[in-house]
């Protein structure tokens, strides 16, 4: 279990003052110049040193991605472009940074700026999220009136300042060449790459697209050190984590562990257990809803890291938001919901997403109702298989998934629900 002392986000539930005197008592905004006087190539490497893989959902190694921004200016400014466009269902994370620990991201989005030669930083924020553009605002406010932004921002040498744009409320700003069109003042609809959006990103300029937690961990690593941050977790799967835990869980909550955390030790430290004992888990989506669900049993001792979750239950921990569903769900009527908000949310762009996303919907539709053949069962996959990989971005993938695990796991409770229909023994088992 994590120690109080390696928790990086030091007000998670608000209990103290949000505002700049309170993080820089808690820490933050301590010798911000002297971590920036270290130079570019020593502050990507030790973000490559210390492991830290992309909070946002692909866990793709921070500094690896930072080290792809052009070393020398050809004339075109560089942008970071922090991506705050929560919109994953069951994910809940950021808002709270965004809330009650603004400064930490705005350190880390001038530290990770610099190394990148950007000048220039925009956090797309997503539009439902009011409360947290006030906070975020109120505290990017007093870093200009104290010049920790600004010209010679904290006293580094290095001009930077950092823009906050509010989205209209589009899941599909969340993926980042989306997020850099709707930026634009385009419709939200993602990019063919490559060009890659540190190539060509913003205004056809070098940018990089970090999630929130991935850029407001940075100041600690790089005070505490790379081997501090790594010493957490398995390999390849570094750090401290917030995980993100709602469903049938005593106790709901959004709180930092150590990565590779077994989900029993997640459950049962900080959620109370499972609503109705172990033995009422029915399923678990471990990352987003995005991801496969997987059978309780399957999930139990589950290390909640990128790699176990993938490699051993064809799931993934996607952005560490955990649904926990017991025997109380109706686990079709849940994948449902989930196929019925990814057909909302598609763009319209690829022809596999815009059609195969309503088709799966309608199929799904009357799957709970039971008002199927069982042989659609395989065409549902089969269709799942012609979406998933074919399309630009990847919500063609996060429609497919859900029920590609629901399928994979559940397929016992899919006849069971046809041939009771067909029997007319549907009361019992009636999702509507």
């Amino acid at each position: 279990m994590l120690k109080d002392q390696d928790r990086i986000f030091t007000n998670l539930y608000g209990m103290h003052d949000r505002t700049l005197k309170g993080a820089q008592a808690r820490g933050h905004w301590d010798g911000t110049a002297k971590l920036i006087q270290q130079g570019r190539d020593a502050i990507i490497d030790t973000m490559k040193a210390s492991g830290l893989r992309g909070r946002g959902g692909a866990g793709f190694p921070t500094g690896l991605k930072w080290s792809f921004m052009p070393k020398e200016s050809d004339g075109r400014p560089a942008y970071l472009v922090i991506n705050a466009d929560e919109s994953e269902p069951g994910t809940c994370k950021d808002r709270e940074i965004m809330r009650h620990d603004p400064h930490t991201l705005i350190e880390g989005a001038l530290i990770a700026s610099f190394a990148m030669n950007a000048h220039t930083c925009y956090i797309y924020l997503r539009g439902e999220y009011i409360r947290e553009r006030e906070a975020l605002q109120a505290a990017i406010d007093e870093a200009y009136d104290a010049g920790l932004l600004g010209k010679n921002a904290a006293g580094s040498g290095w001009d930077f300042d950092v823009f906050l744009h509010h989205g209209a409320g589009a899941y599909i700003c969340g993926e980042e060449t989306a997020l850099i069109e709707s930026l634009e003042g385009k419709k939200g609809m993602p990019r063919m790459k490559p060009p890659f959006p540190a190539g060509a990103g913003l205004y056809g300029c070098p940018t990089t697209v970090n999630n929130v937690e991935s850029i407001a961990v940075v100041p600690t690593i790089l005070r505490r050190g790379a081997e501090w941050f790594a010493g957490f977790g398995r390999p390849n799967n570094a750090g401290t984590k917030l995980f993100a835990i709602s469903g049938h869980v005593n106790n709901p909550c959004v709180v930092e562990e150590a990565m590779s955390i077994s989900f029993e030790e997640l459950i049962e430290k900080h959620c109370g257990g499972i609503r109705g004992g172990w033995d009422n888990l029915l399923a678990v989506i471990p990352g987003g809803s995005s991801v496969p669900c997987v059978r309780g049993e399957n999930m139990r001792d589950a290390i909640m890291d990128f790699d176990y979750l993938r490699n051993d239950l064809g799931s993934g921990l996607g952005t560490a938001a955990v649904i926990v569903m017991d025997k109380q769900t109706d686990i079709i009527k849940a994948i449902w919901r989930l196929s019925k908000f990814y057909k909302h949310e598609s763009c319209g762009q690829c022809t596999p997403c815009r059609e195969g996303t309503g088709w799966m919907m309608r199929v799904m539709d009357r799957l709970v109702q039971g008002k199927a053949d069982v042989e659609e069962i395989d065409m549902l996959w089969d269709v799942t298989k012609q979406v998933e990989g074919h399309t630009i971005c990847a919500l063609g993938d996060a429609a497919a998934w859900p029920i590609q695990g629901l399928i994979r796991n559940f397929r016992g409770e899919i006849e069971d629900r046809i041939k009771a229909n067909k029997t007319g023994r549907m009361g019992a088992l009636a999702a509507e």
